[in-house]
């Protein structure tokens, strides 16, 4: 095969060191990329050739099928749907939704795509498995970045997925994975390839246009003379100067016109056919009268294959083809395809190719769409959804009618993240006649657009507009509405352009008492309102409240992962209850990884991430850092992950706090989100303090905005700043944050922030009595999971008795805070300890050196899951990897800790 390659040595080589890779047990993904005609299918029917000991597995994207959801995906699995019962529960579940195989909620593409990288995993257990996705570029959506979110997660599983496709800004989901680009032929292949299909001597002259004016593509070299009589060769290659995928087609068009007008007809038909159903299309052929003989000439003509499935020579025929018909036959053959497909077994099939069938607005077509919106969206999500319902828009004849789909669009393409597309849709729906509550839900669909689309400041009058005009209209939307308000402000915080907290909260009050039956967000919203409307004393029994409202199971999933996010801020913002903000984080990261929840998924990881900090659990926030990535890989997110950067200043970590402050802080102000500002400023001063540079510290904490709304992170603040000024000698400007401090911590009397508060205000104190305050904060923060907090306490305490020339008290509370910042690995803070020590007279122990002993935040992760009694492929779940993976990195974690067992591992 190599031999017929002409000028492919290089790539044939690259592709046959992956097949040898895959065939002892490793893992590959690879981006074949190149113009159209350039050669890169003749390269997979290499690799393929090349793989006699592998399971293989291929998969064309198919121009008119762009807009299904999971189309590809379906080609790639329906060999495997055996293995799909072994999958974990909500993967297999998810997975068949997509795969119409079971009816259920939209699932979500992350669970997909999981559950697709352990079927492929599965698929390679007896035999290495090879994935061939040619022509990616015409893949749905839904496909292509399930299978570019599989791709990159791929390690031992003895897996290869090879993508062919044109260009890579056609599929921005491929972006970063291995790419091998194939370019035109040398000059003397080209000439060599051309020549081999000259059936008559060509002019030197005219050879060399051809070749130049092809650029070595090999399918131009080989169409193009095959098109053009003598005549047209000796005189020259054309003069259009038209690009090359257009001269190409034009060579297959050419190749239509001496064929049989049924022939046409049937080419057209299986263009026009996805699936590439033998079936379906001599059914759909024998309704327009076509006979099986029509198929003879383009058989002959080596234009087509019929066979198992209906094959195209080359996908650029199928395009050719569809694109050289005319408009009138092409609605008549998409309206066979609807009468040939099965209602109950495709219905959302025989809707698409009723639309494409329909030449202008009809009623019945769009009520169609309308109809398969919905199992559109519980197969493929929103996104398919959206595809349905604006076609639905485009087909209705009735200016009300069409209003309503067309907001019902833009709604789906806004949860679909397709802001663009969602406000010309809205413009569609502003066109018709609206009625109230449609332009309150435009509003509010415009703001919710100004709060996703990366402009915080401007979301907050918006939604607060818009909560006004659906109050009378639609109270349960309303209530909603204005917790978003209030979200967006809390966010905004001083940099609001209006619509304030407390305009927000004032507003959000009255409204409250308009439910009958309170829900969770309800109890939330009353909680939050009168934080902002009566003070935090008043606030805190109403968040109790509410925290009772989210009991497990009493809410609906769906509900809970809304408002959690809100009800973790609460808890920390004003209960300063580490228990119950440790639950609730707990809680809320395992609802969304249960229910796929894509969406708010990230935001989970990201609380969790600041839980595990504040509790000096510093590895396992690492490790879901690594998670929050691949999270926000799959679906990015407006978040920014603010749990790695005070992770990094607790770590001591100075460059990288650095370099996430700064990306940060321009991100925040670009965005107008104070509560961005507010975070970076307490990072820097918490990194600052802790490499013990505190008129560094002092400053960042001066320049945050304290407005009381951004919460945890005001309150971050002022803890730094009363430390940073005492230190850097001016105690008095650490009077109003002690104030301030005191105010909410003694609202929520709980022992993490009276302990906090002790600890203060002992910095303040002057003379014996601040001993008894850092005693107090030493002993309230020894009964709360908040370890580092508790290790700066006795560090404070350490350097406060040193300075009382209590030397022997003092190394015993600066040794003990050394040992416990080195422990969680917070060495900024541990080299601080360790200068007081000398001071203090001793001798600060030395910190074993790093070594290539030392697990990796992954591999940390799954040895606690081992020695938590998990199995592999229960670990694999949990941190959504592949069984495979798991013992691949397994086999590094035995190596690097001497050790041959789980059980060694468990000791």
């Amino acid at each position: 095969m190599l031999a017929g390659l002409r000028g492919r040595r290089r790539e044939c080589e690259a592709l046959g060191s992956l097949v040898e890779a895959v065939t002892v047990g490793d893992s590959r993904a690879l981006v074949v990329r190149g113009e159209p005609g350039v050669g890169k299918t003749a390269l997979l029917d290499y690799m393929v050739e090349q793989a006699s000991g592998c399971r293989v597995a291929r998969v064309a994207g198919i121009q008119s099928e762009v807009e299904l959801a999971f189309a590809g995906l379906h080609q790639l699995c329906a060999p495997m749907l055996d293995l799909i019962q072994g999958l974990p529960h909500h993967q297999g579940g998810a997975l068949c939704t997509a795969l119409g195989l079971s009816s259920g909620p939209a699932p979500d593409r992350f669970l997909v795509g999981l559950g697709v990288l352990r079927l492929l995993s599965e698929g390679a257990r007896e035999r290495p498995l090879i994935c061939v996705v040619d022509d990616a570029q015409w893949l749905d959506s839904a496909s292509a970045e399930t299978l570019a979110f599989v791709a990159r997660r791929l390690r031992a599983e003895a897996v290869a997925i090879v993508f062919a496709t044109c260009r890579p800004q056609d599929i921005p989901a491929l972006a970063g994975l291995p790419e091998m680009v194939v370019g035109g032929l040398p000059d003397a292949d080209a000439r060599s390839l051309l020549d081999s299909v000259l059936p008559w001597p060509l002019d030197d002259r005219v050879r060399e246009r051809i070749v130049a004016e092809t650029r070595g593509n090999p399918l131009a070299l080989l169409e193009l003379p095959r098109s053009l009589t003598p005549a047209e060769l000796a005189g020259g290659f054309g003069t259009g100067g038209a690009a090359l995928p257009v001269r190409i087609e034009d060579c297959f068009r050419r190749q239509l016109v001496p064929l049989p007008n049924e022939t046409r007809q049937l080419l057209l038909l299986a263009a026009a056919e996805p699936l590439g159903d033998p079936v379906l299309v001599w059914r759909a052929a024998q309704r327009l009268g076509i006979g099986v003989d029509a198929a003879a000439p383009a058989i002959a003509a080596g234009l087509l294959e019929i066979g198992r499935r209906v094959r195209f020579r080359h996908p650029l025929e199928r395009s050719a083809i569809y694109q050289a018909a005319s408009a009138r036959e092409v609605r008549r053959v998409h309206s066979v395809l609807a009468e040939v497909t099965d209602p109950e077994a495709d219905p959302d099939r025989r809707a698409w190719h009723a639309a494409q069938a329909a030449g202008g607005p009809d009623e019945d077509v769009a009520a169609g769409l309308e109809g398969s919106a919905g199992r559109a969206q519980a197969r493929g999500g929103v996104v398919a959804a959206a595809a349905f319902w604006q076609r639905a828009a485009e087909l209705t004849p009735d200016p009300v009618r069409r209003a309503e789909r067309a907001l019902e669009a833009a709604e789906a393409k806004h949860q679909a993240g397709m802001r663009g597309e969602a406000e010309g849709l809205l413009a569609l729906a502003e066109a018709g006649p609206l009625t109230q509550l449609q332009r309150g839900r435009v509003d509010l669909l415009r703001a919710r657009t100004a709060f996703t689309g990366r402009r915080i400041a401007d979301a907050a009058p918006l939604l607060l507009k818009a909560a006004a005009q659906l109050q009378p209209l639609d109270a349960r939307l309303a209530r909603e509405t204005y917790l978003e308000a209030l979200l967006a402000a809390m966010h905004a915080g001083p940099l609001a352009c209006g619509g304030s907290v407390r305009e927000v909260a004032e507003a959000a009050w009255l409204a409250r008492a308009s439910s009958p039956s309170p829900s969770a967000g309800d109890f939330l919203l009353a909680a939050l309102a009168a934080r902002f409307t009566d003070g935090y004393v008043a606030a805190i029994s109403l968040v109790r409240r509410a925290l009772e409202a989210f009991p497990e199971g009493d809410i609906s999933t769906e509900e809970a992962l809304r408002w959690h996010w809100l009800a973790c801020r609460a808890v920390a913002d004003l209960l300063w209850d580490f228990e119950a903000w440790d639950a609730l984080t707990a809680r809320f990261v395992r609802q969304a990884r249960e229910a796929g929840a894509l969406a708010v998924l990230p935001i989970a990881v990201s609380a969790r991430m600041v839980t595990y900090t504040l509790a000096g659990e510093l590895d396992a926030a690492a490790s879901l850092g690594e998670e929050l990535d691949t999270v926000t890989e799959a679906a990015p997110c407006t978040l920014r992950p603010y749990g790695r950067l005070l992770l990094a200043a607790w770590e001591g970590r100075e460059p990288e706090t650095s370099a996430l402050i700064e990306t940060f802080a321009t991100e925040a102000l670009d965005q107008g989100e104070g509560m961005g500002q507010t975070i970076t400023c307490w990072a820097k001063a918490l990194l600052n303090n802790g490499l013990g540079q505190h008129e560094d510290a002092l400053a960042a904490a001066r320049e945050a905005q304290h407005p009381q709304e951004l919460g945890m992170c005001t309150w971050g603040v002022q803890i730094e700043l009363i430390e940073a000024a005492v230190r850097s000698g001016v105690p008095e400007q650490g009077a109003d944050a002690l104030e301030l401090l005191t105010e909410v911590t003694s609202a929520g009397g709980t022992d993490w922030g009276l302990g906090i508060a002790a600890r203060s205000r002992a910095l303040l104190t002057e003379g014996p009595a601040a001993e008894g305050f850092y005693r107090e904060a030493i002993d309230r923060l020894s009964r709360v999971r908040v370890r580092p907090e508790l290790a700066r306490a006795l560090l404070l305490y350490g350097e406060w008795l040193r300075r009382e020339r209590r030397r022997g008290e003092a190394r015993q509370e600066l040794r003990t805070a050394q040992e416990m910042f080195r422990e969680m690995g917070m060495e900024a803070f541990a080299r601080r300890a360790s200068r007081e020590l000398r001071a203090a007279g001793a001798t600060a122990r030395k910190h074993p050196t790093e070594t290539a002993t030392r697990l990796t935040a992954q591999e940390a992760q799954i040895a606690r899951l081992v020695r938590e009694g998990l199995s592999n492929p229960e670990i694999a779940a949990r941190l959504f990897l592949s069984r495979r993976t798991v013992e691949w990195h397994l086999r590094g974690i035995f190596a690097k800790l001497r050790i041959n067992s789980r059980k060694d591992l468990s000791r």
